[in-house]
């Protein structure tokens, strides 16, 4: 049976999953790498790590896998935001400056100061914030000039791969809808904006479809993974497009929650002339001349990742999220605010740090835990709330991610969100979304849908149970004013914070 590649290039690791024509599963690999936090706030990595990696993944596979002339292609999924710099022969000049990377204040202001943020709004549909592209440009033009003149230019994370594998050097629309360079309604490279901020739009790559060939492997990509020559190569998109196209977000009324270490709710939208303001996202699909909102929660599985950690490292899990199972809604009074490096969404703030509130000595370490997934599932549902306030009927979610895999979060999500939750039978991601790209550029289906029918299943259905639902919507209204009550607060204590050696 034929097979295709989806390669997701995370933040810490590269996913390659080897899928068949049923949609099933049939090898997968993850090759991890380490992030580069040389100041803080800086968050870099070294694109050859991701090359390197990326074909010892693929040559795990095909040394399995007998029969490599079957694997008809692939596609790519990808960290958005980050800043690969290339020179005049398409050599990287400096590590990337990857999506979480907070040293960009000051240009983002420039942004603001310049465009102005209603144009800012008109042109990308998306405010200046640290974690754009445009604002990682501008950083290194005012503060590496001599390496900013060598540029010759700029690509996206998976974009860079996928040229070293290919030799062809292309971005594709839902990954540069997250540079603060594109018109998102026009799809093309804003001129407009280059002028005003100095940026000459050569340094702009040629843009493609998510599901355009762009070529087949080079000779030397072959010899190293074992693959062949004529392998074709589809250019991909933004991880949170895959994630959509894998989660089967196709279409008007359909919703993905994604919880990974940063949070996501996402949802359809099939044009680019609805108005959130800024308050939400709003990028080009990887579905052709479609697109989505998208609210983001920074800290969201990180969350729970800290709090085990920090707290309760002799725990996995599994083994705290079934202790939280027996603790009501509400955490028996105890709230826990998301922070824990800034937040994007609703309250876009570097600064604001995270919070439990109203703990007592009758708390144990298992309302510790049940009131961090509340926190999480809270954030979320802050964007929840602002696409439902803008008309969206928002009663059907898919959820993806770590979060997924526990039957307790589920339900909190069912309840938290009033609305009906689903867990797909092979819930992959953005991995899933790649290798439906490539599996609709071989030829195998007529569209995404078609795809998405033959290789997603749904495998539960959560329903809200109302008395729940009821309690959380009161305490929610709680939650929500923690923010306002403790913002300035936490810019008092920045200094601080900046003084020491955590950020």
């Amino acid at each position: 049976m034929n097979c295709v590649l989806g390669i997701d290039l995370g933040t810490s690791a590269v996913k390659i999953l080897l899928i068949n024509q049923t949609g099933e599963v049939v090898k997968e690999v993850s090759k991890s790498y380490p992030l580069v936090h040389s100041k803080p706030g800086w968050s870099e990595q070294d694109p050859e790590e991701w090359v390197q990696k990326t074909i010892e993944g693929i040559s795990e596979i095909t040394a399995d896998f007998k029969e490599v002339s079957k694997i008809q292609g692939m596609s790519f999924s990808g960290q958005m935001h980050g800043l690969v710099l290339l020179g005049e022969n398409n050599e990287v000049l400096r590590n990337a400056i990857l999506w979480n990377d907070v040293r960009t204040t000051s240009q983002c202001r420039n942004i603001e100061d310049k465009v102005g943020k209603e144009k800012l709004l008109e042109i990308t549909k998306n405010p200046a914030l640290e974690g754009f592209t445009l604002p990682k440009l501008l950083w290194v033009k005012e503060n590496e000039t001599e390496l900013y003149e060598q540029a010759h230019k700029f690509v996206l994370p998976k974009d860079y791969l996928r040229y070293r594998l290919t030799n062809q050097l292309h971005a594709e629309y839902s990954d540069a809808a997250g540079t603060l360079l594109l018109d998102i309604a026009k799809k093309e490279w804003s001129s407009e904006i280059a002028q005003i901020m100095g940026i000459d739009l050569s340094l702009c790559p040629d843009l493609v479809e998510s599901a355009a060939l762009v070529g087949t492997i080079t000779e030397e990509t072959a010899q190293l993974t074992g693959l062949a020559e004529s392998t074709k190569v589809f250019a991909g998109g933004a991880d949170n497009a895959c994630g959509a196209i894998g989660a089967g977000i196709l279409k008007d009324g359909l919703t993905m929650c994604s919880i990974g270490t940063s949070g996501v709710v996402l949802s359809y939208e099939a044009s680019s002339d609805k108005e959130f303001g800024g308050k939400v996202h709003y990028f080009n699909h990887g579905k052709e001349d479609s697109f989505y909102t998208m609210g983001v929660t920074l800290s969201a599985g990180h969350s729970l990742t800290w709090f085990r950690e920090t707290f309760a490292v002799d725990h996995s899990f599994d083994e705290l999220l079934e202790e939280a199972k027996s603790v009501p809604p509400g955490a028996n009074g105890l709230l826990f605010t998301p922070y824990l490096s800034g937040e994007r969404t609703p309250h876009a703030d570097a600064d604001i740090r995270a919070s439990f509130i109203g703990m007592s000595t009758s708390h144990q370490q298992k309302d510790f835990t049940r009131s961090v997934l509340e926190g999480i599932t809270f954030s979320l549902n802050e964007s929840i709330e602002i696409f439902r306030s803008e008309g969206k009927n928002i009663n059907k979610i898919i959820s993806i991610g770590g979060a997924a895999k526990s039957p307790v979060w589920l339900q909190m999500q069912a309840d938290i969100f009033d609305a009906e939750v689903i867990r797909l039978s092979s819930e992959q991601g953005p991995g899933m979304g790649a290798a439906m790209l490539a599996a609709l550029g071989c030829g195998w289906f007529q569209s995404l849908e078609d795809c998405a029918e033959e290789f997603l299943r749904e495998s539960a259905v959560y329903q809200p149970v109302t008395e729940h639902a009821a309690q959380y919507k009161e305490i929610f209204s709680i939650y929500k004013k923690v923010y306002d009550q403790t913002r300035d607060l936490n810019k008092a204590l920045a200094s601080l914070r900046s003084a020491g050696t955590n950020s």
